[in-house]
């Protein structure tokens, strides 16, 4: 199904839409839109969204408590230039496009530790719950000069929640979804200070695979996840020493395996991460943060046999030095190691490994941030000497200027690169098909952004960015019998337009997406991301403990493997009552009409569903 919408539908999108955004811009201005956000993801020292050279979204903890969106995925999905997809329900296998990147061209950090496999260079955000995260920072465009490999669409990074006194929270809803959490921190920031928050999520679910799928079943596919997480900070004299660790266990089962009788197809996925930061001045202008982390993600499959391991250490030094008001100089180093290990009891090899490598990179970076009156600059380079492919050398340079209090323009040109998977590399495939090439190159890129941002009123902000990107040495299964290749060029043009609104008791806004992410060897779209896609959302205070959210996504159709999948449009809805001191339930009500779409060709999504949360947190 195209784009082409059928008349009742477009009149259901209109009416939703129009609701969102008519009231928000009615109402009389008496509050700033909120830009003073800190990100440190961009340039990799604290700064505001509005002083930001890239295009930045930050999601905080108070959004994802307004928003309907029941998981990280759906969240995602919300904003401008990322699309999604996802092999069926909770815990199935789920992916993230940034910009029309591959899933493995955007990098994925929770509290500055990458955390995508080394085995094939993905993280799966199904395992990762919401109670789990404090905020998102989303930085688009290539962020390589800065962090090195996989930072091609851009960078997601993750904060970890962090407890102060005691909360918790029980959930049921449709599916027979039931979990909650419990967290416990000492109070304050300033001094020692040690969190814990500790969750588990379980369903029924319903069938991954729809009728039309070979290898479906038609039985529920139920999900368990049971996760924990720590954060703590003590004060060594002028420096700190920070500790934060997450564990996500995830149990899915899924269909496609060797059946007889109910599904016994399981999937086991564990995921760690974590890392000790020391931090602090060094002298009046210059301070620094040296971090030491690591990375596990474990796939044990039963049914078929295999366990896949991967395993990195990193050590970052980070410096950043003060030059004069407005003017910013950072330079630091990273070093890694990742490790892949595949098992497979129908291996050809005797010892059942399919493959197991390693490899190290060492880099060295150097950035300056300024500002001249009305003009901002940000330059950057940076060079990464890989064991296996050797030196790359990726740069950035941007600029921005305040033609006028509510107008300003910014501009950058990046380069990135990103090194094969292992599964790319090493992979024997399934049965002849889908197999690793160890004769693979890393995928190179150059991109052009230019923005334009308008802000009429402090209530009012709009953003514009245009991108252009062109990849060399795509890596795709698109060789004999679908094994890996280089492909020469693909290209990713696209341009986002946005609106949020802010004033009083109403936070709303829109984001259009439209994008044309291409193979330019044959001409074809690369899979899985719509060519547009619209986003909308709202949230108002009732008063009196009331509130209430809503947003909307539409998206056109998508090619995919084995076919098309049709464009779609889902409306959402929230509401929560703060009914005494600490005290909160919220009901969650997602795809209203009850669409019936798909995020990958030949696997359900879930069609109307509700989520009750009853939440407590401890008063002061």
């Amino acid at each position: 199904m195209s784009m082409q919408f059928a008349a009742p539908r477009r009149r259901v999108i209109a009416i939703a839409l129009a609701s969102i955004l008519t009231p928000a811009i009615a109402i009389a201005a008496d509050t700033p839109t909120d830009l003073d956000k800190v990100v440190v993801t961009g340039v990799r020292h604290a700064q505001t969204v509005d002083d930001s050279l890239a295009a930045v979204t930050v999601i905080t903890r108070q959004d994802i408590d307004n928003s309907p969106a029941l998981d990280v995925v759906s969240l995602l999905a919300q904003q401008a230039g990322v699309d999604v997809s996802r092999t069926g329900g909770a815990g199935q296998s789920s992916t993230v496009y940034l910009r029309g990147a591959n899933n493995n061209q955007t990098l994925i950090l929770i509290d500055g530790i990458r955390v995508a496999a080394a085995s094939n260079g993905i993280f799966d955000f199904a395992n990762l719950p919401l109670e789990q995260i404090d905020r998102i920072e989303i930085v688009r465009g290539p962020r390589a000069a800065y962090w090195g490999s996989d930072a091609i669409g851009g960078v997601i990074q993750i904060f970890t929640r962090k407890a102060h006194g005691w909360s918790a929270s029980a959930k049921a809803g449709s599916y027979a979804q039931r979990g909650g959490y419990v967290a416990f921190g000492t109070p304050g920031d300033d001094d020692a200070h040690i969190g814990i928050v500790a969750g588990e999520d379980a369903q029924r679910g319903f069938s991954a695979t729809d009728r039309y799928n070979p290898y479906g079943n038609p039985d529920d596919d139920g999900y368990r996840n049971r996760n924990a997480s720590v954060r703590g900070n003590i004060p060594l004299g002028t420096q700190t020493l920070a500790v934060t660790a997450i564990h996500t266990d995830g149990n899915a089962m899924f269909d496609g395996g060797p059946t007889v009788g109910p599904d016994p197809s399981r999937s086991f996925a564990r995921n760690t991460s974590g890392g000790a930061t020391l931090s602090g001045p060094v002298t009046g202008a210059w301070s620094q943060a040296l971090t030491v982390g690591g990375a596990s993600n474990a796939i044990d499959t039963p049914i078929y046999g295999t366990n896949v391991v991967s395993h990195r250490t990193s050590v970052d030094w980070i410096n950043t030095v003060q030059i004069s008001a407005g003017n910013v100089f950072t330079f630091g180093g990273n070093w890694q190691r990742q490790a892949g290990t595949t098992f497979n009891i129908y291996s050809a090899h005797p010892d059942g490994i399919d493959y197991a490598r390693t490899t190290t990179n060492s880099a060295g970076f150097a950035g300056y941030d300024g500002h001249f009156e009305s003009q901002q600059i940000e330059l950057a380079i940076r060079h990464d000497d890989n064991s296996q492919f050797g030196g790359a050398t990726t740069g950035n340079v941007a600029w921005g200027w305040q033609i006028a209090p509510d107008w300003r323009f910014r501009a950058s040109w990046g380069t990135g690169f990103r090194a094969p998977s292992f599964d790319e590399l090493y992979s024997p495939g399934y049965f002849g098909f889908y197999a690793g090439n160890p004769l693979l190159q890393p995928e190179r890129s150059r991109s052009l952004e230019g923005g334009l941002e308008f802000t009429p009123a402090p209530e009012h902000h709009f953003t514009l960015s245009v991108w252009h990107t062109r990849v060399r040495d795509l890596i795709a299964f698109d060789g004999v019998n679908y094994a890996a290749i280089n492909v020469d060029r693909a290209t990713l043009d696209g341009a986002e337009l946005s609106y949020r609104f802010v004033r009083g008791r109403w936070n709303a806004g829109t984001a259009i997406t439209v994008q044309d992410p291409r193979n330019d060897d044959t001409g074809s779209p690369l899979l899985r991301r719509p060519r547009r896609k619209l986003a909308a959302d709202a949230h108002y205070d009732l008063g009196n403990g009331w509130d209430v959210s809503v947003d909307g996504l539409a998206a056109s159709v998508r090619q995919d493997y084995g076919g098309a999948d049709g464009g779609y449009a889902l409306l959402n809805l929230g509401a929560r009552w703060n009914f005494h001191p600490g005290w909160s339930a919220q009901l969650r009500l997602n795809n209203l009409f009850d669409k019936n779409h798909e995020l990958a060709h030949g696997y359900q999504t879930p069609g109307r569903n509700v989520l009750l949360t009853l939440s407590w947190q401890q008063q002061p």
